[in-house]
């Protein structure tokens, strides 16, 4: 394949007419290809049992299959047969998110998951949805749960593999191109609907309503790239509609941030409401706005309560992010002390099953803490953590995996690096050297050092007509603590604390600002206010004021909420995630030296 693209083949429902679609590949190969691979969705079985005979010519083996083909849709006759033999082959045990082997080049994507296919990332949700709870054709609360959990991965998805139609896909689109007969009401699933809103797919290709459609590509939500969404038809249908589709993505792992981020003139807004706590409430984006509303409309009241823990098994994304968006909704349980034996590295099947059916696949804990360890050897297994803390940590200097050709400037407490994934060529973090969760737990040394640091920031940032914000967010994930310092035009200065206090009010709170003599007793009585244990985010602003805000248990406080409002504020909303914005290690050591260069007279490591 080399550097081109890979080519792939999308079709929609089968219904077991494997002559009819291979027939058509077979063509199509010849004449544009060669493609590298087949995507099924929609019912790939039979529909009946008089196809039956030529569909299993091709599972024994009798007929060829001509091109590598991978399929969702488990459900139709002759389905249980066929995969319960599937599931029990020896070759087919073990954890295979990249499907399992049918026959020669014929494979299932079973349930929920993601893999990699000549460098494209594909996500997939098997069958269909259904309280029935049979073996095979629909698909779990867990499958969901887990892609829910993917979606947190770093990276985009090329594509997303459903056999259901997302309710309300047709939002926002131009009435003429949609298929006639084609609404909600018809079978749009959703769940789908939530899910393509949280993993944001390049690609998202479905089946299951009989007809084709090619919907102009949609921006989505929190994230730079488009989305195109391609409905097939079934397979040899009497309308004619096409069932058969090619595209040649460039995989996005490959692709710069301006590929990523390119936008047709035919782009839409996204046709997926915004859920807020519950699936009944929505937000919008309003028409007419001011410029601060439109960059902060997706911040309509997101606080969110834990789920009621009202079923024995786990919700895997609690487990793995301290947090869960249905919140009260959830069908499974958030277990805090499953979560710590999580954090510890214990299977997640394990946990949740009592059994991991990975084998060796898996690289994680089978074993819990003993009940009987005493409360002495549990702390001395925390202090002995603690202790290995600085060697697994990425902001420890100590740590083997410190990228030390992002370090600026080192003094005895504290060091300056290079932002990874810099929101501006400058975006800096003011880091202590020693492990600490947070910049306001630090003891008065450091604290005298860090305000130095502030102060030099501050003047340099004047003789490029910039003024630097300084914020944190502490939070009970927190490792160690690193104080963000950006710099903006100093035409845009003051509005900072206005839009701040606007992206606040859409989450449901309200900043305290927080103001003293001089900047060092503003970040006392800061302290005064941070009780150590609750999470905290605070912004501390060009004139001296600080705005805080005590984060409450129960809520889902966004991550990137700081630099999120920055990027905003400096009309960047496509650098809003790090990750859009990575460099490689040549230009990241090509901004540290000319940022060394710069601050080099009011470097306090100078003084030293």
């Amino acid at each position: 394949m080399g550097s081109s693209p890979p080519r792939i083949l999308l079709s929609g429902d089968v219904y077991g007419r494997l002559s009819l679609l291979f027939k058509r590949v077979v063509s199509v190969n010849k004449s544009a290809g060669p493609f590298d691979a087949l995507f099924c969705v929609g019912q790939f079985f039979p529909d009946s049992t008089q196809q039956l005979e030529e569909f299993m010519e091709y599972i024994s083996g009798q007929r060829d299959i001509p091109i590598p083909t991978y399929f969702i849709g488990d459900y139709g006759v002759g389905a249980p047969k066929v995969l319960s033999t599937v599931v029990r082959d020896p070759a087919n045990q073990g954890f295979m998110m990249d499907g399992l082997r049918v026959c020669h080049n014929l494979f299932w994507l079973k349930g929920g998951g993601k893999f990699t296919i000549f460098g494209l990332s594909v996500a997939y949700l098997s069958g269909r949805q259904s309280a029935s709870g049979q073996q095979f054709g629909t698909y779990s609360q867990d499958d969901v749960d887990g892609l829910r959990a993917l979606a947190e991965d770093p990276g985009i998805f090329d594509l997303f593999l459903t056999n259901e139609w997302p309710s309300g896909v047709t939002n926002m689109a131009a009435a003429n191109d949609i298929p006639p007969g084609i609404s909600d009401s018809l079978g749009g699933d959703s769940t789908v609907a939530e899910l393509v809103a949280e993993i944001k797919p390049r690609y998202h290709i479905t089946g299951s309503k009989a007809v084709f459609y090619a919907r102009e590509p949609y921006s989505n939500v929190d994230a730079v790239h488009v989305t195109r969404f391609f409905g097939l038809a079934p397979v040899g249908n009497k309308e004619k509609q096409k069932f058969l589709h090619a595209i040649s993505p460039t995989p996005a792992s490959t692709m710069s941030a301006i590929e990523i981020s390119n936008k047709p003139p035919n782009t839409t807004p996204s046709p997926y409401k915004v859920v807020d706590n519950t699936p009944s409430r929505v937000t919008t984006k309003r028409p007419g706005d001011s410029t601060l509303e439109e960059q902060y409309w997706r911040y309509d009241v997101k606080k969110q309560k834990q789920g009621d823990g009202n079923t024995e098994k786990l919700c895997f994304k609690y487990l793995s992010s301290g947090t869960c968006p249905r919140g009260d909704n959830c069908h499974f349980r958030h277990d805090d002390e499953a979560r710590e034996q999580y954090a510890r590295g214990v299977c997640f099947d394990f946990l949740n099953k009592g059994k991991c059916e990975r084998g060796p696949e898996c690289h994680f804990k089978h074993s819990l803490v003993e009940e009987g360890e005493s409360i002495t050897n549990r702390r001395s297994r925390s202090q002995n953590a603690s202790a290995n803390r600085s060697r697994e940590c990425w902001f420890c200097l100590s740590s083997p995996s410190v990228e030390s050709h992002l370090i600026i400037s080192v003094t005895e407490h504290l060091y300056c690096a290079l932002a990874k994934g810099p929101l501006v060529d400058d975006h800096v973090l003011l880091i202590p050297v020693e492990h600490s969760p947070n910049t306001l737990s630090l003891p008065s040394d450091c604290q005298k050092e860090l305000h130095k640091y502030q102060s030099c920031l501050r003047m340099f940032g004047k003789t490029q007509r910039k003024e630097f914000i300084f914020f944190e967010l502490i939070s009970k994930r927190s490792t160690h603590a690193n104080l963000q310092a950006l710099p903006i035009p100093q035409s845009k200065a003051s509005s900072v604390k206005s839009i701040f206090n606007l992206a606040a009010k859409k989450l449901g709170f309200d900043f305290e600002a927080i103001m003293g003599d001089d900047v060092s007793e503003a970040r006392e009585l800061l302290k005064a206010r941070f009780d150590g244990v609750s999470g905290f985010f605070y912004v501390e602003l060009h004139d001296g004021t600080i705005l805080g805000h005590t984060i409450d248990e129960n809520e889902n406080f966004p991550v990137q909420f700081g630099r999120e409002v920055m990027a905003g504020l400096l009309k960047m909303p496509d650098k809003a995630d790090w990750r859009n914005c990575k460099l490689s290690k040549d230009e990241e050591a090509k901004l540290v030296e000319d940022f060394k260069l710069q601050f080099k007279n009011f470097d306090p490591s100078e003084d030293a």
